[in-house]
């Protein structure tokens, strides 16, 4: 019989890609959600009944037992950049974390992979950095032989920053940017997923990896990359660091106030605290290349999905090419 892996937050951003890859490698794959109901495109990524959605609550040990039972390898990618609801921080960065790490353990679980983030950092000023290495540490706790991923901010087709970025561009010809100088090393979905596969099948060493792509970049650069690519000229007004804070709290004010249904689509204050210190990985660190993964470059993959924010969507390649044409 094929092997299970339990991927839980096997329906967000990075799950996704894992269950893919490893569903493709043969694995039988459990995805452990919170509204599996809501997973169903997971299903279309193997054969009839090789991924199957399963409702969990990650806060309860027996749910977390339940979408664990036989699995031979457990990776966790559950994580929020902002508090949602009962969903915050310490709950799900840290209780949740060590509640999967253990639970695994009393399973006799043979792999486990834990998802993080780079900048992870328990005397970060950031609540999610702080909370992020706290996790790792109660991870290493129940299990020390396991593999720990810090990937840098991601990008690929659903990502919060290109599309983020993306969508601003037609609001007009002068965009307000937070922390223009906040530098970031973007690595791309797709190489966070396959480092997670290898931790899972045991190609991967014990250890911490940090995982950033080939290129550093700031904010401001990122944004005029977003621009280039969807075919607009835009000038960006970087705001100052005060400047940002007031807006940011000012965001998270009204989002307060309406209990979160005005959510706050720019940057919180946590968020702007993060962006504060360089995400990038550190000199010497273990990464993809020790891996066997060749990063990705971000300029080879953001216009196969930017392409919806150019003026004319998809047709914008079509008319320039028609403005060529003479007429006879």
């Amino acid at each position: 019989m094929a092997r299970l892996v339990t991927i839980y937050g096997g329906s967000g951003f990075l799950g996704r890609q894992i269950a893919r890859i490893m569903a493709a490698d043969g694995w039988r794959v459990r995805v452990a959600v919170r509204r599996p109901n809501q997973a169903g495109i997971v299903r279309t990524y193997g054969h009839v009944g090789q991924v199957e959605p399963v409702f969990c609550n990650v806060r309860d040990d027996l749910s977390v037992a339940a979408a664990m039972a036989d699995a031979d390898a457990v990776i966790n990618c559950v994580g929020i950049m902002r508090r949602q609801g009962r969903n915050s921080f310490d709950a799900v960065h840290d209780e949740a974390a060590g509640r999967i790490a253990r639970i695994s353990a009393e399973r006799g679980v043979e792999r486990f992979v834990h998802v993080s983030a780079l900048g992870a950092d328990l005397k970060s000023p950031s609540h999610y950095a702080a909370s992020k290495a706290v996790g790792e540490h109660r991870v290493l706790e129940h299990r020390p032989d396991a593999v720990i991923l810090r990937p840098s901010a991601m990008f690929g087709p659903d990502d919060t920053l290109f599309n983020k970025l993306g969508g601003m561009m037609r609001l007009g010809p002068i965009l307000p940017l937070p922390a223009p100088r906040a530098v970031l090393q973007p690595v791309y979905v797709e190489d966070v997923a396959r480092a997670a596969a290898k931790g899972a099948t045991g190609e991967a060493a014990p250890g911490i990896y940090e995982l950033g792509g080939p290129d550093v970049m700031t904010m401001r650069e990122i944004a005029r990359l977003v621009a280039r690519t969807t075919g607009r000229r835009r000038a960006f007004l970087g705001l100052p660091g005060f400047v940002t804070g007031i807006l940011c709290f000012s965001l998270d004010a009204v989002s307060a106030l309406t209990g979160g249904l005005v959510s706050n689509p720019v940057m919180t204050r946590d968020q702007a605290r993060f962006l504060r210190s360089p995400n990038r990985v550190r000199e010497g660190a273990p990464g993809l290349a020790e891996l066997g993964i060749t990063p990705t470059a971000v300029a080879a993959v953001v216009h196969e999905y930017l392409w919806r924010f150019r003026p004319s969507g998809q047709y914008d390649a079509i008319k320039a090419s028609a403005k060529n044409l003479r007429q006879e």
